[in-house]
């Protein structure tokens, strides 16, 4: 059938008309048939076949029968096929979803429908071809189909200008009868930081920087420990010394006519200025650790610090770089 024609054909039985009756068991859109007489009818409507309901060059079954309005078992099916064709030259079109150019980062999936825009006679066949060789593609066969890529990290090379590499896609749709339209994509492809391998460095620097803290801590407790000992020994010492001083003292001042006790007061209080030396050389002041002990609570403090203010903000923090590198600095 002409797109534009209408069908109007009557079936005539060879038994009274009056005793049957006809019916649609399935048909295309615009097609009935009159229960009484038998006609089949249809109006075209250059609508259904802009809207995609109806399409050109496709055979579409149209199933009807007849029934005995007194027999259930009286009746007959049958079918036929209608194909519509038009005079009007419309060319089928490809169109992708998405708008030339389209620009991605390594690592993220490409993904756009290949749409079809069917003129007399649908497309039956979608190739692709680019000017760049790439792997790990789905290839689109037919019309609505999906294309999906995903380019890899090292995509990309340092040779490439701006960190960026250009890929020309082509659709090419086919109909049975050898025409052929071409859609083109350009797809900008932008160099993209590995994720996995970044958040991988990062945790090393971490590992290592956490790995340094306890090694520092576990150096100033011994040296906090040896401090606090000679300090304790030296303040024993000091109180012992004071002690002996203030008992000779009182026994100067209590003495009276008593020479002996007078001479020992007068030793005794001697004894802190010579006890000194024995002090120093039995317990020297630890001034070294004291120093290094401070050293160490410093770093440990700038380490902790660095951590904090390097923390990552989710999985994929854009500065993940800049932070390792401030890790492996410290």
């Amino acid at each position: 059938m002409h797109v534009d024609s209408s069908l109007n054909y009557r079936f005539i039985l060879n038994k009274d008309a009056k005793q049957y009756y006809w019916y649609l068991k399935s048909a295309p859109v615009g097609f009935k048939i009159d229960k009484d007489n038998g006609t089949l009818s249809f109006r075209s409507n250059k609508s259904l076949f802009l809207t995609g309901r109806l399409k050109y060059d496709q055979e579409y079954p149209v199933s009807f029968g007849v029934q005995n309005l007194s027999n259930p078992l009286d009746k007959l099916d049958t079918t036929l096929n209608v194909i519509f064709y038009s005079t009007d030259v419309v060319y089928p079109r490809i169109k992708p979803s998405v708008v030339s150019p389209v620009t991605i980062t390594e690592g993220d999936r490409l993904s756009f429908n290949v749409l079809c825009e069917n003129g007399n006679f649908p497309i039956d066949k979608i190739l692709m071809s680019s000017d760049i060789s790439i792997g790990n593609f789905k290839l689109p066969k037919s019309c609505d189909d999906n294309f999906e890529w995903t380019p890899t990290y090292d995509f990309v090379s340092e040779k490439d200008a701006k960190g960026e590499r250009i890929v020309n896609l082509e659709f090419v749709g086919t109909t049975n009868f050898n025409f052929a339209d071409t859609a083109r994509v350009k797809v900008v492809v932008k160099d993209g930081l590995n994720y996995d391998i970044a958040t991988q460095e990062y945790n090393d620097a971490l590992t290592n920087i956490n790995t340094w803290v306890l090694r520092y801590k576990y150096t100033f407790l011994q040296l906090d420990k040896k401090i606090k000992n000679t300090k304790g020994w030296r303040s024993g010492f000091d109180i012992t010394t004071a002690s002996t001083t203030l008992s000779g003292t009182v026994l100067a001042t209590t003495a009276g006519e008593n020479k002996g006790k007078q001479n020992t007061g007068k030793i005794l209080p001697s004894i802190g200025v010579v006890a000194m030396p024995v002090k120093e050389a039995a317990a020297p002041a630890k001034n070294v650790e004291q120093n290094q002990a401070t050293l160490l609570r410093s770093n440990i403090k700038r380490l902790e610090y660095v951590v904090f203010e390097n923390k990552l903000s989710g999985d994929r923090d854009p500065l993940i770089n800049v932070k390792t590198e401030n890790l492996k600095k410290s």
